[in-house]
């Protein structure tokens, strides 16, 4: 078989500016060009579940990484690319060097970093490869997973033991490995935690925080749907911002700030996680921070934001911390311990709650529908696509 079914988006077919979503085609399946380049450490990956993810819906609507896939497609001299980067497949073929190399031989069952690393720029040999100069995006700036197969370095690929994690959960261990990450930004145990934002990666945070021992979670939702599940996955109070006053779309919510300090004694939570991205939020994270707390910054916003009150930030001596992707791969190491060991509940929280134990999140692929698909991305937090055979 020399072709395969794919998700896309085709700047020859549709403007980014003009469309959204994506289209179901044939595409030319990946194969190893082998003895040339870096094949001969490259992987080919039949995939069995692919999720979709917050970056996938800023792609969907257009809203995020447009200049990326767009650049990304000058730089290869093509117009098409498959997106998708949260992934579990088995392996069906390998380079020459990968099992030498890497362990890694036909039949694995992997799942996948998304960032791809050069190995070689000043951030990756001091160990900060999560911030690598020169990373890669599996799924935005080279071909992603929304697709039967996909080929991928050896080095990216993250082993997966289907008897311990179950196949739905283990492909969302990438955006798990988000949640991960922001909650090692500080010490959690024994902290009051506000967690700004709900969405998949806040819900995640939820179950991570309390995990490593939070002892006063606060949700901050407006969405009723994710307010719930933020209950449900252990959220001691879940509270609602005001709606932004439009003309000052930055402003920090007073009341929310006083509902807070009232909830932990007058002082504020430890630890305030901006998950949302709003300018808003950020501002209410600051605010709700006892002094020398920590605010840990994930929420994505292009452009300028307006601090609302600096003087507060210093005076406080607030921390903040930014967090972005994982790190490589001491975050996925704690993934595996928090989902392996079901004693803890996270794994059966993410399929019960999270995935609404199967019913509407989980897509055949074989019978995707743009319509069907897109009203399931809005009607839950993650949908995860099956693939034949799983």
């Amino acid at each position: 078989m020399l072709e395969m079914a794919a998700l896309t988006f085709d700047r020859s077919r549709e403007t980014w500016a003009d469309s959204t979503g994506l289209v179901k085609e044939i595409v030319p399946k990946p194969r190893l060009d082998e003895p040339q380049g870096l094949d001969r450490s490259n992987v080919i990956i039949q995939v069995m579940y692919a999720g979709f993810c917050g970056s996938d819906r800023g792609i969907w609507w257009r809203k995020a990484f447009g200049d990326m896939i767009l650049g990304s497609l000058d730089e290869e001299g093509r117009d098409k690319r498959i997106v998708g980067h949260e992934l579990l497949g088995r392996i069906v073929a390998v380079g020459d060097r990968v099992g030498e190399k890497y362990g890694y031989g036909p039949g694995d069952v992997v799942s996948t970093e998304s960032h791809i690393i050069c190995g070689t720029c000043f951030q990756c040999r001091v160990g900060d490869t999560h911030v690598c100069a020169r990373n890669q995006i599996i799924g935005i700036s080279t071909d992603g997973c929304f697709a039967e197969y996909v080929k991928l370095p050896a080095k990216a690929l993250w082993p997966t033991d289907l008897s311990r994690i179950r196949p739905e959960v283990a492909a969302v261990q990438e955006p798990f490995g988000n949640a991960v990450h922001a909650c090692q930004a500080t010490e959690l145990r024994g902290k009051r935690v506000a967690v700004v934002g709900c969405g998949t990666i806040g819900l995640f945070a939820i179950l991570v925080a309390r995990g490593m021992g939070a002892s006063q979670i606060i949700g901050v939702e407006v969405d009723p749907h994710h307010a719930a599940l933020a209950r449900q996955l252990g959220a001691d109070e879940v509270l609602s911002p005001a709606t932004p006053d439009p003309d000052r779309p930055w402003e920090s919510d007073p009341d929310l700030v006083a509902r807070i300090q009232a909830l932990t004694e007058g002082a504020g939570v430890d630890v305030a996680m901006e998950m949302s991205g709003f300018n808003s939020a950020l501002n209410n994270a600051v605010k709700m921070t006892r002094r020398g707390g920590h605010v840990v910054i994930f929420g994505i916003k292009n452009g300028d934001a307006r601090i609302q009150d600096m003087h507060q930030i210093v005076m406080n001596g607030l921390q903040l911390h930014a967090v972005v992707g994982r790190q490589i791969f001491g975050t996925w190491e704690l993934v595996r311990s928090l989902l392996e060991h079901r004693g803890n509940g996270i794994q059966d929280a993410i399929f019960d709650v999270i995935l609404a134990g199967g019913r509407d999140t989980i897509v055949d692929f074989a019978d995707w529908d743009r319509d069907d698909f897109e009203r399931r991305i809005q009607a839950h937090p993650k949908v995860v696509l099956r693939f034949a055979g799983h």
